[in-house]
C-alpha cells in the first residue's frame, strides 16, 4: 500500500467503510461536524490542532505549523497507528483543511493517508452513512517522530529562491488577490515578486472533483518549465490552501514541492518587496 493514491473516490470509500484499519477525519469546521458528518468520522480543528497561531502573524503567518511534538500527540489521540488507513475530508473539496492534514500526516511519515475526492458532499450524494455523533477512538501508542519529513521553506529562503532561474514560486490564491485587486483577509494586497499564479481551484473540475492525474501533470509540468517539481515553492495566504496544490501534484505523480507555510500573510507583514 506504499503506492496508495493520495486521492480516494467516494464509491471506493463506501466499499471499505467497515475496514478495521480505517480512520476517517473531518477537517471542516466544528459547527458543520456537529450537525452532520460521515459515520465514525473524528473532528480535527485547523486553528487549534493543525496550527500554532500566534498574536503576531509576521512571525510564521496566520496558520503556522504546530511543533511536531504537538502533532505527535494529536496522532495518538486520534488513534492513528502505523497500519491505519486514514481518509480525510472537508466541505470545500479539500481546500478548507483536508489537504493540510494530509500534508501534515505525510510529513509526519504516515504512509496510508488519502483525501476524499469531492469531500462530504460527494460521499453523501452516493449514500455514505452520516450522523451527528461525536467519535473518540482509543488512543494509540505515541510514535517517535522528531521532525517534519517534507520540505518547508522560511521567508529568507523564499526571497532567494524567487530570484533563481531553476526555482519557481507559485501562488495558489485567486487571480484577484494575486493581482492585488482584492484582499479580504490580509492587511496588504499584492503578491511576492517573481511568483506565478496557479489558483488552487484550477485543480478541480466543475463538480469540485480533482482533475485526472494526467491533466494535472500536464498543467504543472507546463507551468514549471525547466524547474523540477521538488524545487518549486508553493504558498497561499497562510499555508493551508497551498497544500491543496501540493496534493494535486502528488496525485499527478510528481515529486512533492516545498511549502512556504508563512505565505502571503507573513511576507506582506515583513516589509518585503511586493508587487501590486
Amino acid at each position: 500500500m506504499s503506492d496508495l493514491s493520495p486521492i480516494i473516490n467516494a464509491d471506493e470509500l463506501l466499499k471499505i467503510k467497515d475496514s478495521k484499519d480505517l480512520i476517517i477525519i473531518d477537517a471542516s469546521n466544528r459547527d458543520d461536524y456537529e450537525k452532520e458528518h460521515l459515520s465514525n468520522a473524528q473532528f480535527v480543528d485547523l486553528n487549534t490542532q493543525l496550527s500554532d497561531i500566534k498574536d503576531d502573524a509576521s512571525k510564521g503567518g496566520r496558520h503556522p505549523l504546530p511543533k511536531i511534538e504537538k502533532f505527535v500527540q494529536l496522532v495518538s489521540e486520534l488513534g492513528i497507528q502505523p497500519e491505519s488507513h486514514v481518509v480525510v475530508y472537508d466541505r470545500s473539496s479539500a481546500a478548507n483543511a483536508a489537504a493540510r492534514f494530509w500534508w501534515m500526516l505525510k510529513a509526519f511519515g504516515h504512509k496510508k493517508v488519502q483525501v476524499l475526492n469531492g469531500g462530504f458532499k460527494m460521499a453523501k450524494e452516493i449514500g455514505y452513512p452520516t450522523d451527528d455523533k461525536a467519535v473518540q477512538l482509543e488512543k494509540s501508542k505515541v510514535q517517535e517522530v522528531s521532525d517534519w519529513k517534507l520540505n518547508t521553506v522560511e521567508i529568507e529562503e523564499v526571497d532567494q529562491l524567487r530570484k533563481q532561474e531553476d526555482s519557481k514560486v507559485i501562488d495558489v490564491r485567486s487571480p484577484e488577490r494575486y493581482r492585488g485587486e482584492s484582499e479580504p483577509i490580509d492587511l496588504i494586497a499584492g503578491h511576492i515578486p517573481g511568483a506565478i499564479n496557479i489558483p488552487y481551484e484550477t485543480n478541480l473540475d466543475e463538480n469540485g472533483l480533482f482533475l485526472e492525474p494526467e491533466a494535472l501533470k500536464r498543467k504543472y509540468l507546463n507551468a514549471l518549465e525547466k524547474t523540477k517539481s521538488k524545487d518549486a515553492v508553493f504558498h497561499c495566504g497562510s499555508g493551508v490552501t497551498a497544500c491543496h496544490s501540493i496534493l494535486a501534484m502528488a496525485y499527478a505523480g510528481l515529486e512533492i514541492p516545498k511549502l512556504y507555510v508563512g505565505s502571503w500573510s507573513e511576507w506582506s507583514r515583513n516589509n518585503m518587496e511586493m508587487k501590486p
